[in-house]
């Protein structure tokens, strides 16, 4: 499997109708060279490494390609039917039923739900640095407040600090883990023992975007608690390992009673689509793509930690598909744009992080871009 694989099937079947076209066009035109290649409609113009966004782009995989394109043909119908089959599927690989399951538009649709849900009765509490981003919805629309512990040196999750400041304004505890931007992994048995004892207190939402890119996704996950009827949320999306970030399909995990009071606000299958659902059904147990896709990652990531440490910096140890640099003196949004004239896009500034930089882990020679300019870029900028 290789970059153009699993692209291969889904163009076979337009490139013979365009050639004759195309050929045509190109011999009575002028010289290939005088012949500027257009911006693609669709992903990054050629020669920019994106690497801001934490996609896996040697997705969607051969399989989903082809599901897509059987379903684009039957987009004429509503999709529960393909709801349900997904749902039934998520359900029994868990050992529970469809009603614990709620699909949505990538994990934010029903991370955003749960936040509505929580800010109505009390406070949201998290890390000092989380992915907050749908958790923010409760102070954008007063609502409600995010509280957040203060900041370890480490950056690590405190859960004793966590569970140690649930009070009674606290409605819910959200945990990433892994943690974004970070990229670290909170140990499995501490994990699962803080959100046995805070779901006593309050509900504990884990998002687990992360989680098939961690050597062991089934250890490492907190599902088999709501089993056993504990008041805790899982959120996944087939946006990460999966490669599908453009085709918006996520889902929540809970209490049957917890999934109809979120699916009030927001989270439901209604916006999602055929070829969205088609891709994350013949996705979601195809072990060989993902068994590739974290190969590569783990490559790429050797990568990086090899550059970060030849140029005198350090990262963050990651379990998953980017990286959080300590830039030491330097700024971080000077570094996104720096970088950026190197056609290598990273990300900038965390919350008062101003040193730390996020990058994440692309095709192998997007990687190799960064890389490459990062020695140029820090020697502009010392």
């Amino acid at each position: 499997m290789n970059k153009s694989l699993s692209r291969r099937m889904f163009l076979q079947g337009t490139t013979a109708a365009f050639s004759a076209a195309s050929i045509s066009g190109l011999a009575s035109s002028a010289s290939a060279k005088e012949i500027s290649r257009p911006t693609p409609l669709y992903g990054p113009p050629p020669g920019v490494a994106k690497l801001n966004a934490n996609e896996n782009p040697y997705g969607p995989s051969p399989a989903a390609l082809k599901a897509m394109m059987e379903a684009s043909q039957k987009g004429a119908y509503y999709v529960y039917d393909s709801v349900m089959r997904l749902k039934t599927m998520i359900a029994e690989r868990h050992g529970l039923t469809p009603d614990h399951i709620a699909l949505g538009s990538g994990s934010s649709a029903g991370l955003v739900a749960a936040a509505i849900v929580a800010g109505r009765k009390g406070s949201i509490l998290g890390p000092d640095l989380f992915w907050d981003t749908t958790a923010r919805v409760v102070e954008i629309q007063d609502i409600g407040e995010i509280k957040r512990l203060p900041k370890l040196e480490s950056l690590a999750i405190d859960l004793d600090a966590m569970y140690a400041a649930i009070d009674d304004s606290i409605s819910m505890v959200q945990v990433t883990n892994p943690n974004n931007p970070t990229g670290m992994l909170i140990d499995p048995v501490a994990m699962r023992n803080f959100c046995i004892k805070a779901s006593k207190k309050c509900t504990v939402l884990a998002d687990e975007a992360y989680n098939e890119l961690t050597d062991n996704s089934d250890a490492n996950t907190v599902i088999p608690l709501i089993k056993q009827g504990h008041d805790v949320i899982v959120a996944r999306t087939f946006s990460k390992i999966y490669g599908l970030a453009g085709m918006r399909v996520g889902y929540l995990i809970a209490q049957p009673e917890k999934i109809a009071e979120m699916e009030r606000f927001g989270i439901g299958w209604y916006g999602l689509n055929q070829a969205g659902l088609a891709a994350a059904i013949a996705s979601y147990e195809d072990h060989t793509f993902m068994d590739y896709s974290r190969a590569k990652v783990k490559e790429a990531r050797e990568m990086v930690s090899a550059a970060v440490k030849e140029n005198g910096l350090t990262a963050l140890p990651s379990v998953t598909n980017f990286m959080f640099v300590n830039l030491g003196d330097l700024n971080a949004e000077t570094f996104r744009e720096e970088m950026a004239k190197e056609n290598v896009l990273i990300r900038g500034i965390y919350r008062d992080y101003t040193n730390w930089s996020r990058v994440s882990m692309g095709y192998i020679e997007d990687v190799q871009q960064y890389t490459s300019a990062l020695p140029k870029v820090l020697h502009r900028m010392s």
